[in-house]
């Protein structure tokens, strides 16, 4: 499968890697890496934090490889992983700017009701949401981002971000907008991609 150009280490070295073979493993990491810090600048609020997680994410694939249960799980997986690092890295630096009561974030984060849009974000091949969500104009990535990837509730994004609460629905309905286009022209263009309902 190739995003962007950039494919993922085949099955092969994914499961040599598997079994313990070193040369295996470190050939997979090295692979991986331009995908996995693609993930992580689309998904992190930041530079800094994307190589932070990207790192993160690629000592993870190092040490656990072996708990990965299909080869063919790998974007999936590494998606997986840089989401929550992003995540994870978003709450620490809100708690230090105490952008929000303390144990709002956490709370609110733990217990929101996920929206249709991430599940179907989720739910669609990771590598094409990445890139969808890396192509947005960065006003519009920071909003999706911090809202629909990293769960902060509407009023909490647009007041960390200096906006009014009617200017970050309007910047997150058109980036949302922008990604369903986006993930709907690929699934059109994609060879032998048909309908993906």
């Amino acid at each position: 499968m190739s995003v962007s150009g950039t494919a993922w280490p085949g099955d092969r070295l994914v499961v040599a890697a598997q079994r313990g073979d070193v040369d295996a493993i470190a050939a997979l990491v090295s692979g991986s890496h331009p995908n996995v810090r693609r993930f992580a600048h689309a998904l992190c609020a930041t530079p800094e934090d994307a190589e932070d997680a990207a790192q993160e994410a690629l000592i993870i694939l190092y040490r656990k490889i072996g708990m990965l249960r299909a080869s063919g799980a790998l974007a999936s997986w590494m998606f997986r992983i840089v989401r929550n690092e992003c995540l994870r890295r978003a709450r620490t630096a809100a708690r230090a700017r105490a952008v929000l009561p303390d144990t709002a974030l956490d709370t609110a984060v733990e217990t929101a009701v996920e929206s249709a849009e991430d599940e179907v974000l989720r739910r669609l091949e990771a590598g094409r949401v990445a890139a969808a969500v890396a192509a947005l104009p960065p006003d519009q990535r920071r909003v999706l981002v911090m809202r629909d990837l990293q769960g902060h509730s509407g009023r909490a994004v647009a007041h960390a971000l200096g906006l009014s609460t009617a200017a970050m629905k309007s910047r997150l309905h058109r980036a949302r907008a922008a990604v369903h286009q986006t993930l709907r022209t690929t699934s059109d263009a994609a060879p032998g991609g048909g309908d993906v309902r």
